[in-house]
């Protein structure tokens, strides 16, 4: 750092940078939502409704999965708090089970936050009084900081008792009229400490400005997270312990032994408390606000209206975005309290749903099984089947799918993640979270109960301490249903739901079992997306039987859309017939109102993304595998009495041709491509 920048710290120096740009005045909310809407939200589509998504929330190694509405209703309180509606003396409530993400959700705002200001253009900047030992009843005390870092243009705002004297000074210094009038839109006054102290600089000043701005120094906020400035969380503590000193602060008897004015609030000690750390323009993040006691839930209840800190009689404004958690249960009972609506009426609910797509809980079943490389308990390498974060992710989800008659489970995931669910649409799934959202009690809508991703860590956990795993050095995919299943007899209480809970698991095992065939058959062909092949060849002799340029060879050509290059292809139609049998069409007009479905889904799908492969339609996908199974090696049985009975030499020959497969070409390591191949011999799990 240069001589000449260490010296660039007067008032004047802040006001400079902030005619030129270099600088930037603005209160927390618009900093907030400037730092979010920094680049254009993206339209989406999640379970059937239009919304956005923003980027900052996607970026970075561990970032936020899912939760679209959730993010959407903060960012428009956000915003509409920097166009100054009603949001900015409100407090922002995230509600759900545990869990589900809210803390993270917070956390990773906050951490985003922090990295926002630590870039040049965005730091924020407050005051301190040096020499105060020349103004006297200070003491040893020579420098004294603004104990809730207001921003120096509150300073200069606020030099003069006269407002239009100010407004002269920031005239004089080279503000325009239109420029003074927007800086004046986030006026506040002075905390009552610095205010104090600065009538003291007037006095012994004489009044003259100059020698006045002697005193003062400006100086960058600092963004530590460990120190609570600019974003602090404060959780909630038990009944004894916690106070109101840990929020406002308190008064000090440190400094009462240098100030000889009883009379001066710079003896309260506000840093002491959480609030004055964030109040220049940061976030404070009440961690379960509702388990505070009643009188603690109170200060909160001023310090959201009134956006200030008060203690006997004295003011400090702060400029904070207020975030808060709580869990269903706790904010059931607080809310049953009908004296405390006040507070309720102060606060922005907002309902977080567990995820219910499970493509997107692939992520999240990552981050519960760690991305780090892993071993043994004995320290030998643990490799991690390629099932496994399919085989968690489905069960997680299908648990917190609520029943409902116009849906299966099994339809209502498929279509929660985008994907085709025979006949049903995403209009249905529309309809059934509409009505499931209409209901009073927030637990009954749509995602609201389930399995949390806290029980799914444990279930890793379960499944990482198994001697299984460590014998065989491997996470094999099946074992998590044997996890899953402890985790729920152990950490559910409610008989209901433990009930559901190990039905839904039972339909995961049935899903996991329709992959295990598909990754079968890979094997067997020696060819890992076989399966994949064999279906667009469907997809494709279904459009091509009814071309025109169809010749009696059965022969047609067609521009593949991933490639962009000509192909020509045979069109077999028994493979069709026989896939279609398979679907259980028995009539010829089942099979034209299948095709036509199929034809319009590669239709819209194609033309926004030209690698999709129907590998999301599991009833097609099986009805394939069934057919070349049955085609190739006589059936599903032959090949598990083959793989099963390896007393012949052909037979044994196939095994380690399969295993050879699945260990260089499908990412399995012996264990689990053995103890996969074990379980396709079984009978377990057939749907």
């Amino acid at each position: 750092m240069t001589a000449k920048s260490l010296e660039a710290n007067t008032l004047n120096d802040h006001i400079a940078a902030i005619i030129s740009g270099k600088r930037i005045f603005e209160n927390a909310f618009q900093g907030i939502s400037r730092m979010i809407l920094g680049k254009m939200p993206e339209d989406v589509n999640v379970n059937g409704s239009d919304t956005f998504d923003y980027s900052i929330f996607r970026g970075g190694k561990k970032h936020i999965i899912g939760l679209y509405d959730e993010i959407n209703s903060l960012v428009s309180f956000i915003k509409d708090a920097a166009e100054n509606g009603s949001s900015k003396e409100m407090a922002f409530v995230l509600i759900g089970e545990p869990g589900n993400g809210k803390t993270f959700f917070v956390e990773f705002l906050c951490r985003k936050y922090r990295e926002f200001l630590s870039e040049p253009a965005n730091r924020r900047y407050s005051f301190k009084f040096v020499n105060v030992g020349e103004l006297g009843s200070y003491g040893r005390i020579k420098t004294i900081e603004s104990q809730t870092y207001e921003d120096p243009m509150i300073l200069a705002m606020n030099l003069f008792e006269d407002k239009s004297q100010n407004q002269e000074f920031l005239c004089q210094s080279g503000f325009s009229k239109e420029q003074i009038d927007k800086l004046y839109e986030n006026y506040r006054p002075l905390g009552a400490c610095t205010s104090y102290i600065w009538d003291s600089v007037r006095e012994h000043a004489e009044g003259k400005i100059d020698k006045m701005l002697d005193f003062v120094r400006t100086f960058p906020v600092p963004l530590s997270e460990s120190l609570g400035t600019v974003t602090g969380k404060y959780p909630a503590k038990d009944k004894i312990t916690s106070s109101a000193v840990d929020l406002l602060g308190e008064e000090s008897i440190q400094r009462l032994l240098h100030i000889t004015d009883t009379n001066n609030p710079y003896r309260f000690d506000l840093r002491r408390g959480a609030l004055a750390r964030v109040a220049g323009g940061g976030i404070h993040f009440a961690d379960e606000i509702y388990k505070n006691k009643l009188d603690l839930v109170q200060v909160y209840l001023g310090v959201i209206q009134n956006r200030c800190i008060e203690i006997d009689g004295y003011k400090w404004p702060i400029d904070t975005l207020i975030i808060a958690t709580s869990n269903n249960s706790e904010f059931a009972n607080f809310l049953a309290d009908k004296a405390q609506s006040p507070i309720i009426d102060r606060c922005r609910i907002c309902y977080v749903s567990h995820n219910t797509n499970y493509k997107l809980q692939y992520d999240l079943t990552r981050y519960s099984i760690g991305d780090r490389e892993r071993a043994t308990l004995k320290g030998e390498p643990l490799h991690e089947d390629p099932n496994l974060v399919y085989a968690a992710s489905v069960a997680a989800v299908l648990m917190r799918l609520p029943k409902t008659e116009k849906l299966d489970p099994i339809e209502m995931m498929k279509l929660a993640a985008g994907e085709v669910a025979g006949e049903k649409s995403v209009k249905a799934l529309a309809e059934v979270i509409d009505t499931l959202n209409q209901k009073a009690n927030p637990m009954d809508h749509f995602g609201q109960k389930g399995f949390g991703q806290r029980n799914l860590g444990r279930a890793m956990q379960i499944l990482n301490e198994s001697s299984a795993t460590t014998k065989g050095k491997c996470l094999f995919a099946f074992d998590v249903y044997t996890a899953l299943e402890r985790v729920v007899l152990d950490y559910v209480s409610d008989n209901n739901d433990r009930i559901k809970f190990l039905e839904d698991i039972k339909l995961a095992k049935g899903l996991y079992r329709e992959r295990i065939m598909t990754e079968m058959f890979n094997a067997y062909m020696d060819e890992p997306l076989a399966i994949r092949k064999d279906v667009m060849n469907y997809v494709n002799m279904i459009i091509g039987i009814d071309a025109e340029n169809l010749g009696p060879d059965k022969m047609w050509k067609y521009k593949d859309p991933q490639s962009g290059e000509l192909r020509a292809m045979k069109i077999d139609e028994r493979f069709i017939k026989s896939v279609e049998e398979r679907l259980g069409l028995k009539t010829q007009e089942q099979r034209e109102t299948f095709r036509t479905s199929i034809r319009k889904i590669y239709g819209q799908k194609i033309s926004v993304d030209p690698n999709y492969d129907f590998m999301d339609n599991l009833e097609l996908v099986k009805a394939v595998t069934d057919v070349r199974l049955k085609s190739d090696i006589a059936g599903a049985g032959s090949l598990i009495g083959a793989l099963a009975n390896r007393t012949n030499e052909e037979n044994q020959k196939l095994y380690d041709r399969m295993i050879s497969t699945m260990l260089n070409k499908l990412m399995y390591c012996r264990t689990c491509a053995q103890k996969t191949i074990e379980y396709f011999c079984t009978q377990d799990d057939e749907n």
